[in-house]
C-alpha cells in the first residue's frame, strides 16, 4: 500500500512540475529584454520548486539531525554522581538490573527512575531531550543521569513508519544502570 502512495506523490510532483514548465514555455517573449526576463523567471521558479521539494524531502531532517548531534555532544550521555554496590534483589531472572519507574515503585523499593521530556521542536519533525535519573529513596539523592536527544519524523507523509535519529550509543557497551551499580553485595 505504501508503494502506491509513494508513486502517487511522485506522479503529483511530476504533474505539477510539467504544468509549471508548460506555463513558462507558453509565454513567448518578443524582444531580448523579455527573453532574458523569461529565462531568469524560469530559473528562479525552478530553483524555488526544486529547493522546496528538497527541503521537504530531506533538508529539514538533515538540519535537525545536525542539531541533535550538537546537543548530544554538548550534554548528552551518562553522568555518574555516586556508585553503589548492586543489591541482589535488583537483578531479575535474566541477570538484568531491574529498577522501577517512580510511578510504579513500591514504598519498599530503594531505587527508582525519574524522567523528564523536553520538546525542542513539536512540529514535524519532533525533537526531544529525555533526561533519566536513578534516585535513592532513603535520601532522595540522584546517583546518576542519562541525557539523550532524538528526532522523529520529518518524512513525506505516508503509510510507512517515519524515520528517526538520536544520539549515538553514548553508554558504550554497558548500560546506564551498570554505570551506577557496580557489583553484587558480598555476604
Amino acid at each position: 500500500m505504501s508503494g502506491i502512495y509513494l508513486l502517487t506523490l511522485i506522479a503529483i510532483w511530476l504533474f505539477v512540475s510539467w504544468v509549471l514548465y508548460r506555463i513558462w514555455q507558453h509565454w513567448k517573449p518578443a524582444n531580448l529584454t523579455q527573453k532574458i526576463s523569461h529565462i531568469l523567471l524560469g530559473v528562479l521558479l525552478s530553483s524555488v520548486w526544486l529547493g522546496g521539494t528538497f527541503w521537504e524531502v530531506a533538508g529539514k531532517k538533515i538540519y535537525w539531525d545536525l542539531k541533535v548531534e550538537k546537543l548530544c555532544a554538548k550534554d548528552g550521555g551518562v553522568k555518574v554522581y555516586e556508585t553503589v554496590e548492586l543489591p541482589p534483589d535488583l537483578i531479575d531472572k535474566f541477570g538484568r538490573i531491574k529498577i522501577p519507574d517512580k510511578s510504579k515503585a513500591k514504598p519498599t523499593d530503594n531505587y527508582f527512575y525519574e524522567s523528564d521530556l523536553f520538546y525542542y521542536h513539536r512540529n514535524d519533525p519532533q525533537v526531544t531531550r529525555k533526561q533519566t535519573r536513578i534516585v535513592r529513596r532513603i535520601d532522595g539523592k540522584v546517583l546518576g543521569e542519562y541525557v539523550r536527544y532524538g528526532r522523529g519524523g520529518g518524512d513525506l507523509p505516508g503509510l510507512w513508519h517515519g524515520s528517526s535519529f538520536s544520539c549515538f550509543d553514548i553508554t558504550g557497551n554497558s548500560n546506564f544502570e551498570s554505570s551506577i551499580f557496580t557489583k553484587e553485595y558480598k555476604k
